[in-house]
Formats: structure tokens, C-alpha cells, sequence
């Protein structure tokens, strides 16, 4: 599969820093990083370092979008323990 280039001859951005995709969500970098380490949010981890696929937030959007109701990305991974 390719990606489109954009209209300004850049590649798409294909991985977000944590600080980058809590202040997209709108959260702190600990939450994220709890729920990363947690398995209830995705993410690549190399060496130390943590990076977010574009492509999961995308998907975590365009399911609450289409649904049009809350999404739980632990959930939707099957990674939630039940209580």
C-alpha cells in the first residue's frame, strides 16, 4: 500500500511523539503513557521510545465518528480487563 503524496511534496506524517498525541487528545503525557505501558493504547516501542502510528488515530476517529459514540481504544485492542 502507498500513501498520497500531499499537495506540498512532504511525506505524511506517519509517527507522533507521546507529547505530541496528548496534546492532540488533549491529555497529559503520564495518562498516555500509562495507558500505552498498560496495553490499552497503541504504540511502537523502540529502545526507550515510544511512538503513535498516524494511522491509529485516524482509526480511533473514524470509529467514533462512524458510530457516534465513545471509543475506548483498550476496548477496541480486547486489552480491558473486565471488572
Amino acid at each position: 500500500m502507498t500513501q498520497e503524496q500531499p499537495s506540498n511534496g512532504k511525506r505524511p506524517v506517519r509517527f507522533h511523539s507521546v507529547a505530541a498525541v496528548a496534546e492532540i487528545l488533549g491529555t497529559s503525557e503520564v495518562t498516555l503513557y500509562r495507558a500505552i505501558r498498560a496495553g490499552e493504547f497503541p504504540a511502537i516501542k523502540i529502545r526507550g521510545r515510544y511512538v503513535i502510528p498516524s494511522r491509529a488515530l485516524d482509526d480511533l476517529e473514524e470509529t467514533a465518528v462512524s458510530t457516534g459514540s465513545v471509543v475506548d481504544p483498550a476496548e477496541l485492542a480486547g486489552h480491558r480487563e473486565r471488572a
